[in-house]
Protein backbone atom coordinates (compact mmCIF):
# COMPACT_ATOMS: atom_id res chain seq x y z
CA UNK A 1 0.00 0.00 0.00
CA UNK A 2 2.95 2.60 0.88
CA UNK A 3 3.67 2.01 -3.07
CA UNK A 4 0.84 3.19 -4.32
CA UNK A 5 1.71 6.43 -2.35
CA UNK A 6 4.37 7.05 -3.11
CA UNK A 7 3.09 6.71 -6.57
CA UNK A 8 -0.21 8.84 -6.57
CA UNK A 9 2.89 11.11 -4.69
CA UNK A 10 4.72 11.68 -8.02
CA UNK A 11 1.36 12.33 -9.93
CA UNK A 12 0.15 14.93 -6.98
CA UNK A 13 4.32 15.91 -8.13
CA UNK A 14 3.81 16.14 -11.75
CA UNK A 15 0.30 18.21 -11.16
CA UNK A 16 1.88 20.55 -9.01
CA UNK A 17 4.78 21.22 -11.58
CA UNK A 18 2.45 21.36 -13.81
CA UNK A 19 4.10 19.02 -16.25
CA UNK A 20 0.81 16.77 -16.32
CA UNK A 21 -2.35 18.25 -15.40
CA UNK A 22 -5.15 15.69 -16.17
CA UNK A 23 -9.12 16.18 -14.74
CA UNK A 24 -9.79 15.31 -11.50
CA UNK A 25 -11.63 12.21 -12.44
CA UNK A 26 -8.41 11.02 -14.28
CA UNK A 27 -6.51 11.91 -12.02
CA UNK A 28 -8.16 9.79 -9.51
CA UNK A 29 -8.90 6.86 -11.78
CA UNK A 30 -4.96 7.27 -12.27
CA UNK A 31 -4.14 6.82 -8.61
CA UNK A 32 -6.29 4.01 -8.54
CA UNK A 33 -4.81 2.62 -10.87
CA UNK A 34 -1.66 3.14 -9.38
CA UNK A 35 -2.28 1.52 -5.70
CA UNK A 36 -3.87 -1.46 -7.46
CA UNK A 37 -0.64 -1.94 -9.38
CA UNK A 38 1.51 -1.33 -6.10
CA UNK A 39 -0.79 -4.12 -4.18
CA UNK A 40 -0.53 -6.71 -7.38
CA UNK A 41 3.33 -8.15 -6.53
CA UNK A 42 1.50 -9.23 -3.47
CA UNK A 43 -1.61 -10.32 -4.41
CA UNK A 44 -0.79 -14.19 -4.38
CA UNK A 45 -1.15 -14.14 -0.60
CA UNK A 46 -3.58 -13.74 1.82
CA UNK A 47 -2.92 -10.69 3.11
CA UNK A 48 -4.33 -7.31 3.36
CA UNK A 49 -3.00 -6.55 -0.20
CA UNK A 50 -4.53 -9.03 -1.37
CA UNK A 51 -8.21 -8.64 0.25
CA UNK A 52 -7.86 -4.67 -0.75
CA UNK A 53 -6.93 -5.48 -4.35
CA UNK A 54 -9.10 -8.12 -5.16
CA UNK A 55 -11.89 -5.39 -3.39
CA UNK A 56 -10.71 -2.97 -5.79
CA UNK A 57 -11.33 -5.33 -8.63
CA UNK A 58 -14.46 -6.35 -7.61
CA UNK A 59 -16.01 -2.51 -7.11
CA UNK A 60 -14.37 -2.00 -10.82
CA UNK A 61 -16.02 -5.13 -11.81
CA UNK A 62 -19.59 -4.53 -10.84
CA UNK A 63 -19.29 -1.02 -12.28
CA UNK A 64 -18.61 -2.32 -16.04
CA UNK A 65 -21.23 -5.18 -15.94
CA UNK A 66 -23.21 -2.42 -14.30
CA UNK A 67 -22.29 0.11 -17.70
CA UNK A 68 -23.12 -3.03 -20.09
CA UNK A 69 -19.34 -3.75 -20.82
CA UNK A 70 -19.12 -7.10 -20.46
CA UNK A 71 -15.84 -7.48 -22.70
CA UNK A 72 -13.95 -5.31 -20.26
CA UNK A 73 -15.53 -6.85 -17.18
CA UNK A 74 -14.34 -10.25 -18.17
CA UNK A 75 -10.91 -9.14 -19.10
CA UNK A 76 -10.72 -7.73 -15.48
CA UNK A 77 -11.49 -11.19 -14.12
CA UNK A 78 -9.01 -13.33 -16.15
CA UNK A 79 -5.64 -10.53 -15.96
CA UNK A 80 -7.12 -11.09 -11.58
CA UNK A 81 -5.97 -14.36 -12.10
CA UNK A 82 -2.45 -14.32 -12.91
CA UNK A 83 -0.88 -13.76 -9.88
CA UNK A 84 -1.79 -16.82 -8.36
CA UNK A 85 0.19 -18.96 -11.30
CA UNK A 86 3.30 -18.69 -9.62
CA UNK A 87 4.87 -18.97 -5.88
CA UNK A 88 5.08 -15.62 -3.89
CA UNK A 89 7.89 -13.40 -4.69
CA UNK A 90 7.92 -15.23 -8.17
CA UNK A 91 7.41 -14.08 -10.97
CA UNK A 92 5.50 -10.85 -9.99
CA UNK A 93 8.30 -9.45 -8.40
CA UNK A 94 10.51 -9.09 -11.38
CA UNK A 95 11.87 -6.09 -13.44
CA UNK A 96 10.16 -7.65 -16.36
CA UNK A 97 6.39 -8.06 -14.87
CA UNK A 98 6.47 -4.50 -13.79
CA UNK A 99 6.60 -3.66 -17.51
CA UNK A 100 4.34 -6.56 -19.04
CA UNK A 101 1.84 -7.10 -16.50
CA UNK A 102 0.01 -3.56 -17.16
CA UNK A 103 0.70 -3.80 -21.09
CA UNK A 104 -2.70 -4.83 -21.67
CA UNK A 105 -3.92 -1.36 -20.50
CA UNK A 106 -2.20 -0.34 -23.79
CA UNK A 107 -2.50 -3.24 -26.27
CA UNK A 108 -6.09 -3.80 -25.47
CA UNK A 109 -7.91 -0.93 -26.73
CA UNK A 110 -5.55 -0.06 -28.91
CA UNK A 111 -5.63 -3.29 -31.05
CA UNK A 112 -9.38 -4.95 -30.35
CA UNK A 113 -11.27 -1.04 -30.16
CA UNK A 114 -8.66 1.03 -32.72
CA UNK A 115 -8.47 3.26 -29.49
CA UNK A 116 -5.49 5.85 -30.10
CA UNK A 117 -2.71 4.40 -28.02
CA UNK A 118 -0.90 7.90 -26.46
CA UNK A 119 -4.16 8.50 -24.40
CA UNK A 120 -4.01 5.50 -22.83
CA UNK A 121 -0.52 5.65 -21.58
CA UNK A 122 -0.99 7.68 -18.82
CA UNK A 123 -2.58 4.51 -17.54
CA UNK A 124 -0.08 2.43 -18.03
CA UNK A 125 3.13 4.76 -16.79
CA UNK A 126 0.47 4.95 -13.51
CA UNK A 127 0.73 1.62 -13.04
CA UNK A 128 4.38 0.96 -13.90
CA UNK A 129 4.44 3.72 -11.27
CA UNK A 130 2.54 1.46 -8.37
CA UNK A 131 4.44 -1.67 -9.66
CA UNK A 132 7.53 -0.10 -9.19
CA UNK A 133 7.31 1.62 -5.99
CA UNK A 134 6.18 -2.20 -4.60
CA UNK A 135 9.30 -3.67 -5.79
CA UNK A 136 11.65 -0.65 -5.00
CA UNK A 137 10.22 -0.79 -1.06
CA UNK A 138 10.72 -4.74 -1.36
CA UNK A 139 14.61 -4.07 -2.35
CA UNK A 140 14.09 -5.52 -5.84
CA UNK A 141 16.59 -3.23 -7.48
Amino acid sequence: MGGGILAALCLAGLFWMRWYRPDWPVALVLIGIALLAALFPDTDTDSVGQRLFYGGLAVVDVWLIFKGAYKWAALLGLFAMFPNLGRHRGWTHTWWAMLVIPAPMIIIPAVCYHYPWPGLVPYYLAAVTGYLSHLVLDRKF
